[in-house]
Parts: structure tokens; C-alpha cells; sequence
């Protein structure tokens, strides 16, 4: 059932209208709907009823009215609870609660189509039987006014101006004091190029304003009628709150986890150049659109020239009069923080240089700021760091773009790009533009380094300008340092490469051209460069740098190899030195592999080799077989094509040692034989036995006990120092063991054990240590195979060698279970294994199973 009272009284259902007749009956059901849901006492409604004779009627009349009345419109609609009645209907049920929530939410035409009249104007025509007529009247004259307002204003925004004019001119006479009206109708006429009588229309209220009341317009009519005298162009703007954003980007894809955090307060989205930040930000605020009624502005700062003339451009929008714009930065300033703090504005300005040019555009409301830099100086902003797209969203982009489905082809072509938005959107657009060319096509065309920037062009728009836009603004040292840092493969490198090439790492950043990576396992910042900009940094010109940069990295690795060397004589060194070695060259590890390449693909043949070799040592110690053959094998072809032949043979002898450590020990026969072979017709007697004590080590591998033996014999007997003596001795303690020959083995690891310590060379001092532990067990001497086992495994722990550690936790097992410990050896054997299966070493984890179960 339906009640309304706006206009004439009516009660309607679904069968039609059940409005009273009786007059009684009507003010009864008036004086109910006036007080819905409210309890009406007998001797309240009686006073109503008859205001002005005092209450003689009787109760029972009344309730007779009521009762009446209940047989017209519902026994349920009238309740009465403790002799009180009470009209029980839902908000929804009338007309008056209804227009109060459609005005509440905005709807304010259908608010506006409830209107029929004046509250009960049938029955209170003068508003004067009841206060509560005169109270209702009152509110909703002033809601419906609101709600017109509002309306006009919305078509107003919407450009029907001219549709309006009518409308607004009746609106104006008829309530000449709701100003709004007046400036609507002044807007409506401005927009309609009807300028002179809009302004004649302010001069006519300010006249009536004057005449009758000696006041002024209201401040908001008064800045209307300037902004008109002066022509402000943002008054012909009809589609509501500025905003001024650029398309948002089309097939936008990934960047999940960043978009929540892109608006709200202040925050600085930056990262490398065509990362894709402009794009993230811009989908940021069209997303949250709704959230900002009255606008989002918006900036390219690298096209102005500076923050007032951004401030002017907002103050304008924001509908600030051109000549009421202050000429000072300051002012500027002053005033757009007074125009945004009221308003619910988002502001986001793009491509910001620095923390100056963003500091006078901050404002109360939210401010997104893109940059290459993170703008550290900005204190109190939050930061989004943009990287590139990992290899699904890279995939889906392509997709998006170019229209084609995804396949291998389309995934080589996402890594040639590198998960580059930038990049990616171009060969998309490209695919999309040129239906006849497959994806293998474009793929072929950026296979060549050379040519790939070239091929990432697609109509204004090149991935070499995105970058060429950071690099013509760096100052030359910054530049050369790019230049330099062109030259290299390597995925990362460590500060003191860039200190190399200028020390201008963190300016490169700041411009977006160098992404910081990490801290190191050795305390260094790292930084990584794209392979896109390292291919835009090749073409700029750069010689002499990978000479330089070979120089430095022989010295830093010679001082780092803790006399793991072959041949190289031993100095004590501390164990904390040691760690910090061992730490520089595991942070190392990726860049020194990949500079070894450098060196053999720019011709620098004598230093390929030379680092090659000095990071031979560390490689196998480390398990790091994959990249040890990578470097000889570029090594090798690099002293072949020198024709440096003692240099061939040492490469030749280190691969030989690779073979050892992969347990190829055919293959490392033949190496080794001609390297030997290679050395004795150079008369290299320390590199002759050298060889030759690793051809022992064959023997041994291949059963020959005898022929070991007698090489090994005959290369202690050659020993130039105690070192080259400690080397023998644990390859000859390794033979006797095996051999069965356990005191002799003893003796001989003993013997090499001392002169390691004396040397201070810890890592094959507990090598010898646990070939030592493992004879003792075979002699049943378990006390001294513990002793020997535990001083090893000391020497891990210091060293922080993980490897080592769990070699040694393995002869430890091994104690346990000689002395009865089963569980203890298992533990131990466990733990060990863990290790193994970790760094991928096959041998110990072989060892290492049987103990375990």
C-alpha cells in the first residue's frame, strides 16, 4: 500500500485507490501519516482532530474514527499497542521518506517525478490547521529545490545548456533569492554565446540586492560574473569536473600486486626507462575514478617549464580567473593548496626530473609522481618500484597488442625484448599493423644485437629514444660510465665496476637507466643494466674498457684466490681473510664467468685466458662445474688463436682437472697427456711434475696402483717447495691407502697435513685432514680418525665453507658408526646430505644415503 501525501492526500494499492471520503476519515488518516511510526495517544489525536474546540469531544469518537478508518485501509496499518495507535508502514510506503533517500543518493529526477504539490494541500490549503503540515512543507520546498538544483547542474555538466535556458529563466524569477539558480541561468546563457545577457542578468539581481536588502551576491555569483567579464575558457568546458588524464592504456596487463598502492597520499611510482610507470599510474587513476568527484589533474612535466606554469594551468581548470592568477611561485602555490583542500581532487604528475619541480605542486590530496628517479629528497612519500614484466605477463601483453595467439614464436620474441613494456608494446603494435608478417618474421629481424634497436621502431614511437631521453640529459661523466658498462654481458655487477667507468651508478639510475639490484653476499650494491640498455650503450663509443676493467679484476682475483692456485707459492693468510675472499668471489662468481667471455669476444686473448685460469681454483673447489667448462672452453679457443702455446697447455692441464672433478678419467688422461706433453718440449720442469702428479691421480682412479705410484715417486723427489711436496704426499697417501698399505698412508697425510698448516693453507689442510680420518678408520684407530675429523670440520666452520663442512660431517658419521652411534651417525650423515643434494654434488650425496638409512 502506497501513501502520499506531497499534493492532495491518496492511498493506493494494487487494487487501485482506497483513499477516504469522509472529511473525519481523511484528517484522521492525515494526522497518522504526518506522525508515521510514531505512537499517537486517544487524547493527541483528539487535539488534532479538533484543535480549536478545546478536546470536549469523547474518547469513544475517536476510537470510532479509527476503527472506521481501519475498515477502509487495513486492519493491519493501524496497530495499537498500551491504548496508543500507530500508523505501521515502511519507509518505501511513502512518498515523503521516499523523495528524502532518492535526494540522500542523487536521484533526483525520479526524486523530482514524486513533486505533485504542496504537503496536503487539499487539506491544509494555508498551511495553519497543523504545525506539522507548516514543519513538512518547509523541508521538502528546500529538498525539492536542492534536488532541482542539483539536476540542472548535472545537465548543465552534461552540455544542454541550451535546453535548459527556459527551465532556468522561470527559475529565476520565481525565486529570485536562491542565487544558485541565477548563476546557473547566467552559465547556461554564457555557454550559449549569449555572454551580454548573462552579465546583464547579474547586474539585474545585483540591482534587486541592492534595492531592497543593500547586500552583494554571494562570493561564489561574484567570481561567476568575473570569470565571465574576463572570458575564462575553462566556463565553456560542459562536461563537469576537469579531467584532464591521457587514455588510459589499452591491453593493459599485469602489475597486480602494484595497483592498490598507486593511489593514496603521496606516492612516487619510478623505475628504469619503458618500465612502464606512466602506463601503471595513468590505469591507477582511471580505476579509481569515482573516487575523485570533483577532478584529476594531471602534468607531463618534461614538457613545461616549470612548476608556475603548471600551477597557472591547474588554477585555471579549477576555475581560478586568468587575471586573479598571483604572479609569484609562492602565491601559486598558496592558492592551489586553498582551491584543492576542500575539493576531492586526485593530482598525478608524470615524468618528474626532480624533487623541485614536484615540491610547489604538492597539495592535501592524493599526488601520484612517476619518475625514473625515486625522488629520495620527498620524505614523507610512499614508493612503488616498477620492474620489468616477468615472463607470463611479458606473454599476455604480447598477446593483447599484437592479436596473435600465443606460441614459442611470440615467447622469443617476449625475451628478446627482455619484459620491457616499452618494448613489448612496440613489436606488438608492429605484428598488429602488418597482418601479412609472422611472428618468426620480426623475430629474425631482431635476432642480430645489432640490429635490434633498430627493429624495435614502430611509427614515432623507438625503444632507442625512450632511452636516448635519459642518456642526452646526463652530464659526460655519467655518460662515459654507461659507455663502459656497455662493454659487459654480465647480468649484474658490483659499485666498484661503475667506480671504474666514472663512479656515476647512482645518476644513471636517478635518469632510469640502471636499475640497483642488491647487497651482496660481500657487502656490495649491486646494479643490473638491461640488455636493451647496454645494446643503446654499445653504440656509444668506448675503448679501452674492458682493458681496464681486466686489469683490475687479475689484481682483485689474485688477491681473493687464497692460494688455491696451482703452483702458486703460499703466504699465511688469516682466516677472516680467507671468508672475505671466498665471499668476494662467490659475489663475483656471474660476473667474472661472464667478463671471461667478454675478453674472448673482443679479442683480448691473453687475458681471457689468464683470468680463466686464475678462476679455476675456485670453481672446482665450489662445484661450479658448468661455469668452469664454459671459461675454458673460451679460454682455450682464445690461446689457440693467440698462438700461445705454454698458454694452451695450461688450459689444457685445467680442463684436465675438470675431467678429474667429473670423474672422466679417460678424458682427463687425454688432456693431461698433452699438456705434459706440451711442457716437457718447453723444459717447464715445475709444470711437468705438476701434470704429473694429476696423472698419479688418474692412475689411482683407474685402478693402476704401480704406474701411481711410481708418477707420484718421482714428483716428490722433483718438489721445489713444500707445497709442491704436500700436493704429492696426499695423492701418494690417497695410493697407499688404497693400496692397503695403511701406516705408510698415514705417514705420507700426516707428513702433508703439517706442511699445510705451517703454509696456513686451511682448505687442503682439511682435505688432507679427512683423507687422514678416513686411513685412521681403516687402521681401527677411531680416537685419532675423530681427532682428524673434528680439526677438519673447525676448519669448515671457519671458513664458512659449506661444501667442506658437510664433507666433514660425513667422515664424522662415519666415527659414530665405528664406535657403535648409529643414530648419531645417521644425524650427521642426514645433515650432510642436505648439503649435498643443495649444491648439487652427486658424489657425496652417494656417499652420504648409505649412512642415512
Amino acid at each position: 500500500m502506497e501513501f502520499r501525501i506531497m499534493g492532495p492526500l491518496e492511498v493506493r494499492d494494487g487494487d487501485g485507490d482506497r483513499t477516504p471520503t469522509a472529511p473525519k476519515h481523511r484528517d484522521l488518516l492525515a494526522m497518522f501519516v504526518l506522525n508515521a511510526r510514531r505512537p499517537l495517544t486517544v487524547g493527541r489525536l483528539r487535539h488534532l482532530l479538533w484543535p480549536r474546540e478545546g478536546g470536549d469531544r469523547s474518547d469513544s469518537l475517536v476510537r470510532g474514527y479509527v476503527g472506521q478508518l481501519r475498515q477502509l485501509i487495513g486492519k493491519d496499518v493501524i496497530t495499537t499497542v498500551s491504548g496508543t495507535y500507530t500508523l505501521a508502514i515502511g519507509e518505501e510506503q511513502l512518498d515523503v521518506d521516499r523523495f528524502r533517500s532518492l535526494v540522500e543518493r542523487g536521484a533526483y529526477e525520479e526524486a523530482l517525478a514524486l513533486w505533485r504539490g504542496p504537503a496536503l494541500e487539499d487539506l491544509d490549503p494555508d498551511g495553519e490547521r497543523w504545525v506539522e503540515t507548516r514543519r513538512l512543507r518547509e523541508e521538502l520546498d528546500e529538498l525539492r529545490l536542492l534536488a532541482l538544483e542539483r539536476r540542472v547542474q548535472l545537465d548543465l555538466d552534461a552540455g544542454r545548456h541550451r535546453e535548459l535556458l527556459s527551465e532556468l529563466r522561470r527559475l529565476a524569477g520565481q525565486y529570485p533569492l536562491w542565487q544558485r539558480f541565477r548563476g546557473q541561468y547566467m552559465l547556461a546563457l554564457y555557454r550559449s554565446g549569449r555572454r551580454v545577457e548573462a552579465l546583464d542578468a547579474y547586474a539585474a539581481l545585483r540591482e534587486a540586492l541592492d534595492d531592497g536588502h543593500a547586500i552583494e551576491p554571494d562570493s561564489d555569483l561574484q567570481l561567476l560574473y568575473h570569470r565571465m567579464l574576463h572570458d575564462d575558457v575553462s566556463l565553456h568546458v560542459s562536461a563537469g569536473p576537469p579531467v584532464l588524464l591521457p587514455h588510459d592504456v589499452a591491453g593493459f596487463t599485469g602489475r597486480a600486486d602494484l595497483l592498490d598502492l598507486v593511489v593514496g597520499g603521496q606516492v612516487v611510482v619510478h623505475g628504469q626507462a619503458g618500465a612502464g610507470k606512466s602506463a601503471l599510474a595513468v590505469h591507477a587513476a582511471w580505476r579509481e575514478r569515482e573516487r575523485f568527484p570533483d577532478g584529476i589533474l594531471y602534468a607531463d612535466l618534461r614538457e613545461t617549464t616549470g612548476p608556475a606554469a603548471v600551477l597557472e594551468d591547474f588554477l585555471r581548470w579549477l576555475g581560478c580567473p586568468a587575471q586573479a592568477v598571483p604572479a609569484s611561485l609562492d602565491g601559486r602555490e598558496r592558492l592551489f593548496r586553498t582551491y584543492a583542500a576542500n575539493r576531492r581532487l586526485l593530482v598525478l604528475l608524470d615524468n618528474a626530473s626532480s624533487e623541485s619541480q614536484v615540491r610547489p605542486l604538492l597539495t592535501s590530496c592524493p599526488t601520484v609522481v612517476t619518475s625514473r628517479s625515486s625522488l629520495g629528497g620527498l620524505a614523507d612519500a610512499a614508493r612503488v618500484s616498477v620492474g620489468v614484466l616477468g615472463e607470463v605477463d611479458a606473454l599476455d601483453l604480447l598477446v593483447r597488442t599484437s592479436g596473435r595467439a600465443a606460441d614459442e614464436a611470440l615467447r622469443r620474441l617476449a625475451r628478446f625484448c627482455g619484459g620491457l613494456p616499452i618494448a613489448l608494446r612496440i613489436a606488438g603494435s608492429r605484428l598488429a599493423a602488418r597482418p601479412s608478417w609472422t611472428v618468426d618474421y620480426l623475430v629474425s629481424l631482431l635476432e642480430d644485437e645489432h640490429e635490434r634497436l633498430d627493429g624495435l621502431r614502430s611509427g614515432d614511437q623507438a625503444v632507442r629514444s625512450v632511452l636516448a631521453i635519459g642518456y642526452d640529459g646526463l652530464p659526460e661523466p655519467a655518460k662515459a660510465t654507461l659507455r663502459g658498462l656497455g662493454a659487459l654481458s654480465a647480468p649484474d655487477f658490483a659499485d666498484w665496476v661503475a667506480e671504474l667507468f666514472g663512479g656515476q651508478a647512482e645518476a644513471l639510475v636517478d635518469a632510469g637507466l640502471l636499475e640497483t639490484h642488491l647487497v651482496d653476499v660481500a657487502g656490495q650494491v649491486r646494479y643490473r643494466l638491461h640488455d636493451l640498455t647496454r645494446l643503446f650503450a654499445r653504440e656509444q663509443p668506448a675503448p679501452g674498457a674492458l682493458e681496464r676493467l681486466l686489469a683490475l679484476s687479475l689484481a682483485q682475483v689474485r688477491l681473493s684466490r687464497f692460494s688455491l692456485v696451482s703452483g702458486d707459492p703460499g703466504t699465511f693468510v688469516a682466516t677472516r681473510d680467507l671468508r672475505e675472499s671466498v665471499e668476494w668471489l662467490a659475489a663475483e662468481r656471474t660476473f667474472l664467468v661472464s667478463l671471461v667471455s667478454d675478453l674472448h669476444q673482443a679479442g683480448l686473448d691473453d687475458g681471457c685466458r689468464r683470468l680463466a685460469h686464475l678462476l679455476g681454483p675456485y670453481l672446482e673447489r665450489n662445484r661450479f662445474l658448468d661455469d668452469w667448462r664454459h671459461v675454458i672452453g673460451a679460454a682455450l679457443e682464445s690461446a689457440r688463436r693467440a698462438g700461445d702455446v705454454m698458454g694452451e697447455a695450461l688450459i689444457l692441464r685445467d680442463q684436465g682437472d675438470l675431467h678429474l672433478a667429473e670423474r672422466e678419467w679417460d678424458l682427463a688422461h687425454d688432456r693431461l697427456r698433452l699438456a705434459l706433453g706440451m711442457f716437457l718440449g718447453a723444459g717447464r720442469t715445475r709444470d711437468v711434475n705438476q701434470t704429473r702428479r694429476r696423472l698419479g691421480r688418474v692412475h689411482l682412479e683407474r685402478d693402476r696402483l704401480p704406474e701411481a705410484e711410481r708418477a707420484l715417486l718421482s714428483c716428490l723427489k722433483a718438489a721445489e717447495n713444500d707445497r709442491d711436496a704436500a700436493d704429492v704426499l696426499r695423492v701418494l697417501g690417497a695410493v697407499l691407502h688404497r693400496a692397503g698399505r695403511l701406516d705408510e698412508a698415514a705417514d705420507r697425510l700426516q707428513t702433508a697435513a703439517g706442511h699445510l698448516a705451517a703454509l696456513g693453507d686451511r682448505y687442503r689442510q682439511a682435505d688432507t685432514l679427512l683423507d687422514l680420518s678416513s686411513v685412521r678408520l681403516a687402521q681401527r684407530a677411531v680416537p685419532d680418525a675423530r681427532t682428524a675429523a673434528e680439526t677438519a670440520r673447525s676448519i669448515a666452520i671457519r671458513l664458512g665453507d659449506r661444501l667442506l663442512d658437510a664433507y666433514a660431517l660425513l667422515a664424522l658419521a662415519r666415527v659414530n658408526q665405528a664406535e657403535g652411534a648409529a643414530e648419531r651417525a645417521g644425524e650427521l650423515a642426514g645433515a650432510a646430505l642436505t648439503v649435498f643434494e643443495a649444491l648439487g654434488d652427486d658424489l657425496g650425496r652417494s656417499q652420504a644415503l648409505p649412512l642415512v638409512g
